[in-house]
């Protein structure tokens, strides 16, 4: 059995595989068509048991083969006007329209349709494909995959993470920790409020000290700094707290996230904050109550992408793409788990990343179509 490429394509967005629910569908899809042309995938599954990651390997198990690597998940489209269904592959205009053909089902579909020829090539090296869950929400999947695929498979000359860089190879992209702060406060009526603890007005201090900290580092930004923005961003994305408008509140909570610059890491940040909540945000709070105080968890960390001097997965890319630009993102990928464990990691791959996330998410046929021959010409250069 063959799928062209938009075949695939087509197969993969029907599978609405939001972060939010299982991918276990598009995971077992992609185990059977791989067994259907004779490779054998392994599956690593989540702690909770209704997610997974696959890879697998086509060639001889050798060292210097190339990681294929992409994920599976995609946003939500709720409340966003969508001009067709976006679990439907539409064509319009030279676009494929459906929720993930840019962000990354264009770069899976590529991969799997071409199966049936990385198994018929005479291939020198292997090609290792991995497919991720959770990528989405703090790259929760890879880590384990990355772990198992270290364990079991010969080291790779490179790996290729495929988010949507119109083929731009990108040899570096910013760090980042996602953060949930607990702010207890001691409820009393409003009009005592000298007796009492606001936890929201305590946590407002906390999330004005992370706008405070990044004007900090816009002001000493390098120019030359490649990234956009040139600095270390804290941001707080979400906040919760309260009872009533004449309550001083007992129960407050934020998710904040901070994305670093390579110069930099987020565990210092971590640390300024930690010395911050304990030396002036707390024992003020516990002068009035003493249970009162702040708790933080880490939710998630993604590693940043380092650029390589002379990276193997750099030149690769480069001579496959024709790409000679510098570039770096300022958004997380998984490429940075791979590199972290020694393995030589760009992120290149088809379509417009302006694309992800968006209402009539598309991929530009000619993008999808210079996908393809990317990767005609990688399995050509493992047979070399």
């Amino acid at each position: 059995m063959s799928l062209s490429p938009r075949e695939m394509l087509a197969r993969l967005i029907a599978f609405p595989s939001v972060s939010t629910s299982s991918n276990l569908d598009i995971i077992e899809f992609s185990r059977e068509w791989l067994s259907s042309h004779g490779v054998e995938s392994h599956i690593v599954m989540s702690p909770e048991g209704d997610k997974a990651n696959l890879y697998a390997t086509i060639g001889p198990r050798v060292e210097g083969g190339i990681v294929l690597s992409g994920h599976t998940d995609v946003v939500p489209v709720e409340g966003q006007a969508w001009s067709s269904d976006p679990w439907t592959l539409t064509e319009r205009n030279g676009r494929l329209y459906g929720r993930g053909t840019a962000d990354m089902k264009g770069f899976d579909a590529l991969v799997l349709a071409l199966v049936p020829e990385m198994v018929r090539a005479s291939l020198k090296r292997p090609v290792h494909i991995a497919l991720s869950y959770d990528e989405e929400i703090a790259c929760r999947g890879a880590p384990s995959m990355v772990r198992a695929m270290c364990d079991s498979i010969p080291m790779p000359s490179a790996v290729i993470v495929g988010e949507p860089t119109r083929h731009a190879v990108v040899t570096g992209h910013k760090a980042s920790v996602q953060l949930r702060t607990q702010v207890t406060g001691h409820a009393v009526h409003s009009s005592r409020i000298d007796q009492g603890v606001s936890a929201v007005m305590n946590a407002a201090r906390l999330i004005a000290w992370h706008e405070d900290v990044m004007e900090e580092n816009r002001r000493r930004a390098d120019p030359a700094n490649p990234f956009e923005p040139a600095y270390t961003t804290l941001h707080c994305g979400m906040m919760v707290g309260g009872s009533a408008a004449n309550v001083v509140s007992s129960s407050a909570w934020f998710f904040s996230d901070i994305r670093a610059i390579p110069t930099e890491s987020p565990q210092d940040y971590l640390s300024r904050y930690g010395a911050y909540i304990r030396d002036v945000i707390e024992p003020r709070m516990k002068a009035i109550a003493p249970e009162t105080g702040v708790a933080v968890e880490l939710i998630a960390e993604v590693p940043g992408l380092r650029p390589e001097t002379d990276g193997a997965a750099e030149r690769l890319m480069r001579r496959l793409t024709g790409d000679n630009g510098t570039h770096v993102v300022s958004y997380g990928t998984e490429a940075g788990l791979f590199q972290r464990v020694g393995w030589s990691t760009v992120v290149c791959g088809p379509g417009d990343i302006a694309q992800a996330h968006q209402p009539d998410e598309y991929i530009e046929v000619s993008e999808f179509e210079a996908g393809e021959g990317v990767l005609r010409r990688l399995i050509g250069d493992l047979c070399a």
